[in-house]
């Protein structure tokens, strides 16, 4: 099978490239945070070993795994032609499970990541002709071409970013989506007052996900770029406000 290296430097990829992609080992353009934040989880190759089991993916999350995933699918269709984005890749079984619902349409399947540790370890749990192409790159700057895909998903990534990149990784997800797509954004939100949750949980953000509570303080609209942030998008609440899902229709 073809595969073509991509990294942060490439410029104008389109989804007919190729196939298949391999990652660079260009490490000196991961952004800083994660190299300070969030090395334990992602970046170190133990990392991937301790945290890709769908169990404990599954656990972090308070048992709501699988009621996040489906909805976020749900909301993209059972069957998926023409491109689709996932951004940033995802421990557990996400990916493989929007996959099959892109190859049921004849679609294409692009995931973006910095890390070429969690790029390597997507590969490993994709299918071998999977409709799939894995691409390095950052987020916050995409190096693909405007009003690109029909669709694209983002699953528990913002509340990872510090506000900046934060701002230009929506910004740049609203650019690359045409006119008529569909972005759906799954991530955390403030719990409800009586949520018992939210006292322990609050603590384990606080220790662990220095940029998290910023959602509980603020609504995603805060970090869209006009008019983006001033309209009202499709919301839905889950497990007494812990978590999100945004829709943003483009």
């Amino acid at each position: 099978m073809e595969s073509v290296i991509a990294s942060p430097s490439s410029t104008g990829v389109t989804p007919s490239d190729s196939p298949l992609v391999e990652v660079s080992a260009d490490d000196s353009a991961i952004p800083s945070y994660l190299d300070v934040h969030y090395w334990w989880a992602y970046v170190h190759p133990n990392a991937v070993r301790v945290f890709e089991r769908q169990w404990l993916a599954n656990a972090i999350l308070w048992g709501n795994y699988a009621r996040l995933r489906d909805a976020a699918l749900f909301d993209l269709g059972p069957s998926l032609p023409g491109r689709t984005l996932q951004v940033a890749c995802v421990y557990g079984d996400l990916t493989t499970r929007l996959c099959r619902r892109v190859a049921a349409g004849g679609g294409e399947l692009d995931i973006v990541d910095i890390l070429p540790v969690q790029l390597s370890n997507l590969r490993k749990k994709l299918p071998v002709h999977a409709p799939a192409r894995l691409l390095r790159m950052d987020s916050a700057d995409l190096k693909l071409a405007d009003e690109t895909y029909d669709r694209a998903i983002m699953f528990f990534l913002l509340h990872e970013q510090p506000e900046s990149y934060r701002e230009r990784t929506i910004a740049e997800l609203i650019r690359v989506v045409k006119p008529g797509g569909k972005i759906v954004i799954v991530d955390y939100a403030r719990p409800r007052w009586w949520n018992p949750i939210r006292y322990v949980l609050g603590a384990v953000l606080a220790a662990l996900e220095p940029f998290a509570r910023d959602l509980w303080h603020d609504d995603i609209n805060t970090w869209m770029p006009k008019p983006w942030s001033e309209r009202k998008h499709d919301h839905e609440s889950f497990f007494g406000g812990v978590y999100q899902k945004i829709i943003i229709k483009r």
